[in-house]
């Protein structure tokens, strides 16, 4: 196994004037569960997306389970690891079945095989065996997230890219998604890099939360830690963040925790 499932050298990526990541390094560990945090335009997505070939870094190295992301064919990384979005982006004209079928298909897998990883797959997501004879606009939000997740896992990845997969759901309905997220993590052995700009999610979800600002990270550790140690002004904002809204939901309903 390869001691880095990702890592980052020196990456940079520059807009015009703009520079979305200015020199970042990041290496995580197989089965890691890392959340991106940080304010809008601190490069989180960016940095996801030179994970997978969704961005091309101007400078740096991308290795992926030890090898040079840059050296294998772009279609090729992309099936090789799982990605999830905020807008799903499920083909309205497929059937549940035939969305998380696609990669599986492309690949060139047996029917029967399809067939048997599209039932798994929805009993790990759980969605009922008949969600995957229906069309995406029958399904709830919540629910076309959960097939999105399961076509992501299709083709069997180990690692999982997320950007901020749970945040147009209601409150409800996101923290139900995150637990059972990442329970299937766990269960799946994944490594998981997840942008959010959710302070609480990340605390809940994430083994280790990497903060970025300007395009570089500023803080890296696990949620404890970074709370024990950080003497950041706009990383202890982010990390006090959760304790500030736990106080005041105790004190709203009556000093309940």
């Amino acid at each position: 196994m390869a001691q880095t499932a990702i890592e980052l050298s020196s990456i940079e990526k520059r807009y015009g004037a703009h520079a979305a990541l200015a020199g970042v390094s990041l290496a995580i560990a197989p089965g890691e569960f890392v959340a991106l945090v940080g304010p809008s335009g601190s490069g989180k997505t960016t940095l996801l997306k030179t994970i997978n070939g969704l961005v091309t870094p101007d400078a740096g190295t991308v290795r992926v389970m030890g090898e040079d992301a840059g050296a294998v064919p772009v279609h090729v990384l992309r099936r090789r690891i799982g990605y999830v979005f905020q807008e799903i982006g499920l083909f309205p004209h497929l059937t549940v079945a035939e969305n998380i079928a696609i990669t599986p298909k492309l690949l060139g897998w047996p029917q029967e095989r399809i067939a048997a990883r599209v039932a798994n797959l929805l009993g790990l997501v759980d969605l009922p065996a008949e969600m995957g004879a229906r069309l995406p606009a029958a399904l709830s939000g919540g629910q076309r997230q959960r097939v999105g997740v399961a076509r992501a896992l299709a083709a069997e990845p180990k690692i999982m890219l997320m950007d901020e997969p749970f945040g147009a759901l209601d409150p409800v309905t996101r923290d139900q998604l995150g637990t059972d997220y990442r329970a299937l993590h766990d269960q799946l052995s994944l490594t998981t890099v997840m942008v959010t700009h959710d302070m609480s999610e990340a605390v809940l979800l994430a083994d280790r939360i990497v903060v970025l600002k300007a395009g570089v990270i500023v803080a890296d550790g696990g949620p404890a830690e970074l709370s024990r140690q950080s003497q950041d002004p706009d990383v202890r904002a982010l990390l006090d963040a959760p304790k500030r809204q736990a106080q005041r939901l105790a004190e709203r309903l009556g000093g309940a925790a």
